[in-house]
């Protein structure tokens, strides 16, 4: 079987790509063949038994994705894109990445007859805002109040009719916030959430730029890539018409949150929290919805956190 990962030098294309190598096979069916691309080279894993190729490429070029897609891949997970800030401060760089390349890459798979090839998007809670129900579910209406949620949805879109086509067999899991990061802040709206945690707990200083009574939808890295890798497994019967759905995150407040922090770190780490409100922060955040039914991501199989003890203990263990 051969896996084709877009964005895969990022956080989540690194953390996929270890995954897949360790676990040898999709489907019951072994990875063979595994090619990674990014606007920089990815690493290449080490693996006795798996052909592994990485590109350097940008996807927004003409033609840039012809010879990975002449591949034929079995799987492909699209993960790149211009995260929500930069999206939101850029419109046509966003348009080009996160829409446009999402085209070219559905186009690719019709004009190949890649009809089988199981194309999975990473989309986002950011499809949802405005005016919501308490409680949405994954009929709500998406009506998005940024760039970045808008150029995930009209994605979401195209995915569902190139599938209903028979065009290519896609999925867009839309993913909650993701926390805790690892690793360095991104331009990502939501990354205070994870360095509100993070960096307290590796002994530095970190502002909060939200309120606490701000309420996010949240799944740890560990059920994300779970999340991924089962979306390739799953079978298209079982997806019906509606090729998109949410993740099962949980909800939670910034104020448990930091108080997740004090129990883990002790009233030190607490202390290098600061408040510092960013207006232009929050009006993104508080428009994605902080509740959702998770009925069917959960009747499909896929599996979400337990609580959000469990994912600072997700955190810890790793870092240790």
């Amino acid at each position: 079987m051969h896996v084709l990962i877009t964005g895969a030098a990022g956080f989540l294309g690194q953390r996929l790509t270890r995954a897949l190598v360790v676990r040898g096979e999709l489907s019951g069916q072994p990875l063979t063949h595994i090619t990674l691309i990014d606007q920089v080279k990815p690493k290449v894993p080490t693996s006795s038994s798996l052909e592994a190729s990485s590109h350097a490429i940008d996807i927004t070029l003409p033609g840039a994705m012809d010879a990975v897609l002449d591949g034929r891949p079995d799987v492909i997970f699209h993960l790149a894109a211009v995260v929500s800030s930069d999206a939101e401060a850029d419109l046509d760089l966003g348009l080009a990445v996160n829409f446009d390349a999402t085209r070219t890459l559905l186009e690719g798979c019709r004009l190949r007859g890649l009809s089988t090839t199981r194309l999975i998007m990473a989309s986002s809670v950011a499809v949802y805002g405005g005016d919501l129900p308490e409680v949405l579910d994954d009929l709500t209406a998406l009506t998005p109040q940024s760039s970045y949620g808008t150029q995930k949805a009209m994605s979401e879109l195209l995915i569902n009719d190139y599938s209903r086509r028979g065009l290519v067999d896609g999925l867009a899991l839309r993913l909650p916030t993701i926390v805790i990061r690892p690793g360095l802040p991104n331009a990502a709206a939501s990354s205070f959430a994870s360095g509100i945690l993070r960096e307290p707990l590796s002994g530095k200083d970190v502002v909060c730029p939200v309120s606490v009574d701000l309420e996010l939808f949240v799944m740890s890295p560990r059920r994300v890539i779970e999340a991924l890798i089962y979306g390739a497994e799953i079978p298209g019967h079982d997806l019906g018409s509606r090729r998109s759905l949410m993740l099962p995150g949980i909800t939670v407040c910034v104020a448990e949150m930091l108080e997740s922090l004090r129990q883990a770190g002790g009233d030190e780490a607490m202390a290098r929290v600061q408040h510092k409100p960013d207006a232009g922060i929050e009006a993104i955040v508080a428009s994605w919805p902080g509740r959702f039914n998770n009925q069917r991501a959960n009747a499909l199989g896929f599996k979400g956190d337990f609580d959000f003890r469990e994912i600072i203990k997700d955190f810890l263990d790793e870092r240790d």
